[in-house]
């Protein structure tokens, strides 16, 4: 079973920081892209960071030179550290992996995780 997990979120004050982590299964590899995502009640999800396998980066225009995405391979993991953060960063935070192949299914496919709850106390 192919599986995608974040860690990290949690409660913090307005300014403060933190880094969220992602890993995923031995099952899949060679994504192109890795990203986070985010989404509130009762909207759209949006993304927040993406990280291409080429190492481009694309960023969000209301978190971009606050938040850095960054990725290790050889953990199969990407990160997403959180700086200056707002009360409007609130959010449930989920990590992306797309265009993984899956050695299971024989395919190329797109994988998310269950989300971690990031709360910013203004």
């Amino acid at each position: 079973q192919v599986r995608v997990l974040e860690s990290g979120g949690g409660l913090v004050q307005a300014g403060g920081s933190l880094r969220l982590s992602c890993v995923w299964s031995e099952s899949i590899f060679s994504p192109n892209s890795m990203g986070w995502y985010r989404q509130v009640p009762g909207k759209q999800r949006e993304m927040v960071a993406l990280i291409t396998s080429g190492d481009r980066t694309e960023y969000a225009d209301s978190v971009n030179g606050r938040f850095t995405i960054s990725r290790n391979n050889a953990k199969r993991s990407v990160y997403l550290q959180m700086n200056s953060l707002k009360a409007e960063d609130t959010a449930v935070y989920y990590c992306n992996v797309d265009g993984a192949f899956s050695l299971k299914d024989g395919e190329y496919s797109t994988y998310w995780g269950q989300g971690t709850q990031v709360t910013v106390a203004s």
